[in-house]
Parts: C-alpha cells; sequence; structure tokens
C-alpha cells in the first residue's frame, strides 16, 4: 500500500472539498463552511491527501478542551480502499496526542457499517446514540468515542 503524503488544507482545495463531501455525504458542507473551518486554525486542523493535483482524501478535526472531533473524514469515491483514510486517521491521532487530547469522537450513521467496522480497527468504541442525527435521511448517529495515550 503506497505510503501518502498529508498536507494541511488550504482554501484553494475546497473546490475538490466540496466534489468529495457531495459524492459521500446525503448533506455536503458547504463552500462556506468548509472555508470557516479551513482558515479557524485555533480549533480546528483540516488535512488532506493529493493524487495527481486532485485532493482524495480529506480530514477534518475540531478541539474542544481535550476532546479532538473528527468532523469529517472522506475519500474521493474512485479512490476508496487504498489507505488514505488510514493516512488521514493515522496523522489526525498522531496530531491529537501532540495537542493533548484525552479522546477522540464522531458521530458515524448507524447504517454504516463499513465505516464502523473501520473505527472499531482503531479502537473506537460506542459512547451513544444521537436520535434522527442525519435531517434528510432521518437516520440516527452512533457516537464513537477512542481514549488516546496520556504523557
Amino acid at each position: 500500500m503506497p505510503m501518502w503524503p498529508v498536507r494541511l488544507a488550504e482554501v484553494r482545495d475546497i473546490s475538490d472539498l466540496l466534489l468529495i463531501e457531495e459524492a459521500q455525504f446525503p448533506e455536503p458542507w458547504s463552500r462556506r463552511m468548509l472555508r470557516e473551518e479551513i482558515e479557524n486554525g485555533a480549533t480546528r486542523r483540516y488535512t488532506v491527501v493529493e493524487e495527481g493535483g486532485r485532493v482524495v482524501g480529506v480530514l477534518g478535526l475540531m478541539f474542544i478542551e481535550d476532546d479532538a472531533h473528527i468532523n469529517t473524514i472522506a475519500t474521493a469515491p474512485d479512490m476508496e480502499r487504498r489507505g488514505i483514510g488510514r493516512t488521514l486517521l493515522d496523522d489526525g491521532l498522531a496530531a491529537a496526542i501532540q495537542r493533548g487530547s484525552t479522546r477522540m469522537t464522531l458521530e458515524v450513521a448507524v447504517g454504516n457499517e463499513a465505516a464502523r467496522a473501520f473505527y472499531a480497527e482503531y479502537g473506537f468504541a460506542p459512547l451513544g446514540i444521537r436520535k434522527q442525527y442525519y435531517q434528510k435521511t432521518g437516520e440516527d448517529a452512533l457516537v464513537l468515542v477512542k481514549y488516546l495515550p496520556g504523557d
């Protein structure tokens, strides 16, 4: 499996990020939302992987006190199952630990078995359910947590 270089997302990446969001999520983020997230370096960390000059993967983290929350993680549909998501999550976990986060959380659609299995491999465990979290589909979200090693 190739090693994918990870870099911080930039405003110039937004068009590619929108394509990924629209392909992968029923409620994609807007251009404005992505710009605000990328520009908020104090509490956000957005990273990307590129292939041939095109952004093909993204991880967006939000830091609140000692929590690192995954706002988004996605890969371009034609680049799935190539280790890009793993590369991004590995990088995000390392960054969260370096920043002093004690846990990482995320929401995943209850019916998204592939994503749930992916996170289980990393040691994420169920924390709770957010009823009808996804407005367009009415689907519940499973809240997952992974406790991170401290000093």
